[in-house]
């Protein structure tokens, strides 16, 4: 199972810019814009948990889990 950060979907709906969102919580542009990506590999818990104070979400809301193609099934 894999996991995955929803947050260009989340942006997209309450209308807020990566930017606008990266100036809020005070980082980098190319932070926000990583993590809106299908790439991410690792991701600080403090960096989510601040997405989802400014951004006024939970984390279940912000991270689903997704079946791999092809994985065993338990």
């Amino acid at each position: 199972m894999k996991i995955r950060i929803r947050l260009k979907e989340i942006l997209a709906e309450k209308g807020i810019s990566q930017r606008e969102l990266a100036r809020k919580m005070g980082i980098r542009h190319p932070t926000i814009n990583h993590l809106c990506s299908d790439n991410v590999d690792r991701v600080y818990i403090r960096t989510l948990e601040q997405i989802c104070e400014a951004l006024g979400i939970t984390i279940d809301q912000l991270i689903v889990s997704v079946e791999e193609p092809n994985s065993p099934k338990e």
